[in-house]
């Protein structure tokens, strides 16, 4: 452990040896949640030192910022002016933000001196000091160095933002006067921005309408060319004086009608009413082939006054998909599988499966997977031989039918048993189980995103304890299998007057969702919340020199910006005056050395800002009769007026700060940096006077929340953390032109 300048390693000021503590407290440093040695250090003399001034004026300097070694980097952090009253940790930490604790932190409160992963400063003369903490020098003074990391502890930097911080011991836990934070970057990381009140760049659905128009919807497709939404339907059951049988083809921007076939041939050839089971393919141009009841096949495209089709021999149609031909399409009857001439209805092909009901065909790797839920078996069907090339067991054995669905980019089959989806590779090894509160329904695969879309429904009877009468949307990496979006509730949409469906646009950005029980189809729309492409960087200018400040967010919708100024050392922030564009310029003045700045992006999905960053005036140069400065303006609300009547010599060029990113596809709030230099010149002949440059930064002082902890142990359990951490791109200070 660093000592006290002056002092022996774990000796007081004033050289209060206390030898016996060390054995006294050893079985409280065994309670406590020690740091974990990180890798290879790197020295503490890399990247830029940083300045931060706490809310009663004590100062903390971290050695090292930018660029920071991911796999363990030493930093030298020292701090000023904290009193003689109250302990503090000094560690790296996820930041919060303001007036929130910063917590969890890496390495937890490490009082061993040990791994030096944080560090516990106390008042001299505390009960712990010398054993497991460090006194505090003259003046509330500390200097030591602790070892960083990316990831550790429950802590990743990668995904949230993180600062090297210092907050009040577990004896004053919600005290938030000693709450100083400095944020850091590890090499690599991107300007993410910090979210607000959800992580930047998270993805989510909402509801944008609902359509009412298609009666009892059973089957969902998005056509890939006409972009027609095709409707399989059946009468609602409180609707009976209408009949709402057929395939609807809706607009799907607004849901009208924009076609209804409602009839179909019979097992005589005659047209009958009838309602439209399952939906197989589409068909070139505009048009769908489908399945009615009970052994009806038959194929129609909007406008059409009616279908065209066959009536086949046999059982009940289970299922139905695409051919191996453009004229075929494969037919399940129980645990027969055909492939049939659409137009006259004749099997080509036969086989027969020990059971089953449901399929899904894989045309891009000729394999179909025959699901038998009853028996618990998947079988995969060699479709250019029609022999059952493999079987294989459902974990689980016999469950509740729920789906069998292949994923074209990468054929695996996901089938939907009860509340779990079973996800099998191609060649038929389970990889993957996804458990669900509600029953899985459907699935459906966006190729452009490489995202799998799960419908779960509510089982419906609310006198069992697991029912809640709503479903669920959940969307997951096609391969990675992590969660692609937040979760959204389907109110009111349950099993029990039939399963739900989805169908999803090409890139994912509108979902459709059938509720049969409510006899409407669900539109959802994609948001994203704001995530930064392009942040600020600290800036340093002359008197009366023109800057600016440049940043960019992506979201959908496309965010709108707001910029803010800290006068208090990010202690309290307010909005600059009109200041609604992605640069803001204005003329610096003396008067707003060491303001900090940052900008704000909202959209409907949440709210993201960007690191602050630190303005430092220093005084213009000019020559002796170069005219003398004006008065004390202050332009902290970026209207950049100017105090006073003198004019400034030297440059009158622009100073810019904005860090390079790339543009966002989706909705990009952006603007030009500004440029360097100008046509300034110097007013006078006399000598120039050198240029001082002093980076200091306001730090995150907070309010003080929380209660108060009692013991050590729940000190380094508090510190540590624990729960599930939010997707959060790590914030970066990027270089701006100067």
């Amino acid at each position: 452990m660093t000592s006290t300048p002056g002092t022996a390693p774990g000796t007081p000021p004033g050289g209060r040896s206390r030898p016996g503590r060390r054995a006294a407290t050893a079985a409280v440093a065994a309670l406590l949640l020690a740091g974990v040695p990180v890798g290879a250090a790197v020295g503490a003399d890399a990247g830029t030192p940083r300045t931060a001034t706490g809310p009663q004026g004590q100062k903390l300097t971290v050695s090292a910022t930018a660029g920071l070694a991911p796999a363990g980097q030493k930093v030298r952090v020292r701090g000023e002016d904290y009193g003689l009253t109250t302990g503090v940790y000094v560690a790296l930490c996820k930041d919060n933000g303001d007036h929130r604790v910063p917590s969890p932190c890496l390495g937890g409160a490490d009082m061993s001196g040990g791994s030096k992963t944080s560090q516990w400063i106390v008042p001299p003369g505390d009960p712990y000091e010398g054993g497991l903490a460090q006194a505090f020098g003259p003046g509330g003074t500390f200097d030591v160095e602790i070892e960083i990391a990316e990831k550790g502890d429950g802590l990743d930097c990668a995904e949230v933002a993180c600062s090297v911080v210092t907050r009040a011991d577990h004896r004053a836990a919600g005290d938030r006067r000693q709450d100083v934070r400095i944020p850091v970057a590890f090499a690599g990381r991107e300007p993410g921005g910090e979210g607000v009140d959800v992580p930047a760049g998270t993805v989510s659905y909402k509801a944008a309408a609902d359509f009412t128009t298609a009666g009892k919807p059973l089957d969902l497709l998005l056509h890939p060319d006409s972009k027609k939404l095709y409707v399989g339907a059946d009468n609602l059951p409180d609707t009976a004086d209408a009949d709402e049988r057929g395939l609807h083809v809706l607009n799907p921007e607004d849901g009208t009608s924009e076609s209804w076939i409602s009839q179909a041939p019979g097992s005589t050839g005659a047209l009958r009413p009838s309602a439209a089971a399952r939906i197989a393919g589409p068909l070139p141009g505009d048009g769908v082939v489908y399945h009615y009841p009970l052994r009806g096949v038959g194929s129609a495209e909007s406008g059409d006054k009616a279908a065209s089709g066959v009536w086949l021999a046999g059982s009940t149609i289970t299922d139905i998909a695409p051919g191996t031909t453009p004229d075929t399409a494969l037919v399940a009857q129980g645990a027969t599988l055909s492939e049939i001439e659409r137009a006259t209805g004749t099997a080509t092909r036969t086989l027969t499966l020990p059971g089953g009901t449901r399929f899904a065909a894989d045309p891009e790797r000729g394999a179909l997977w025959y699901t038998d839920f009853a028996a618990g078996k998947l079988h995969r069907v060699d479709l250019a031989s029609f022999t059952v090339g493999g079987s294989f067991d459902l974990p689980g054995g016999p469950g509740m039918a729920g789906f069998t669905a292949t994923d074209p980019a990468t054929g695996a089959v996901w089938v939907g048993v009860d509340r779990s989806v079973l996800v099998f590779d191609a060649a038929g090894t389970l990889v993957k189980t996804l458990v669900g509160k509600d029953l899985a329904r459907d699935a459906a695969f966006d190729t452009a995103s490489g995202r799998a879309y799960v419908v779960w429904q509510d089982g419906g009877d609310l006198s069992d304890p697991a029912n809640d009468n709503n479903g669920t949307l959940t969307v997951y990496g096609s391969e990675d299998f992590a969660a692609a979006a937040q979760d959204l509730p389907l109110p009111g949409n349950h099993s029990q007057a039939g399963a739900a469906s989805l169908a999803v646009e090409p890139g994912g950005a509108t979902v459709f969702v059938t509720s049969p029980a409510e006899g409407k189809i669900t539109k959802l729309v994609r948001q994203v919340s704001p995530l930064v492409s392009r942040a600020p960087a600290d800036l340093t200018a002359k008197e009366g020199e023109e800057v600016a400040l440049t940043a960019e967010a992506e979201g959908a919708p496309e965010p709108a910006v707001r910029w803010q100024v800290s006068t208090d050392g990010s202690q309290t922030w307010k909005d600059v005056e009109d200041a609604t564009e992605p640069t803001l310029t204005f003329t610096a003045r003396t008067a707003q050395d060491g303001y900090r700045y940052r900008a704000e992006f909202r959209n409907d999905a949440g709210t993201t800002r960007t690191a602050a960053v630190t303005l430092t005036v220093t005084a213009a140069t000019g020559g002796d009769s170069g005219g003398a400065t004006g008065g004390g303006g202050d332009t902290s609300n970026g209207s950049g007026s100017t105090g006073g009547d003198g004019s400034t010599g030297g440059d009158s060029g622009t100073r810019a700060s904005g860090g390079s990113g790339d543009s966002g596809s989706t909705g990009t709030a952006r603007g030009s940096s500004g440029t360097v230099g100008g046509s300034g010149s110097t007013v006078g002949g006399g000598l120039t006077g050198g240029t001082g440059t002093a980076s200091t930064s306001g730090g995150g002082g907070l309010a003080a929340t929380g209660a108060p902890m009692t013991s050590v142990t729940l000190a380094a359990a508090a510190l540590v953390g624990a729960g599930a951490l939010v997707h959060r791109r790590a914030r970066r200070r990027t270089e701006g032109a100067l």
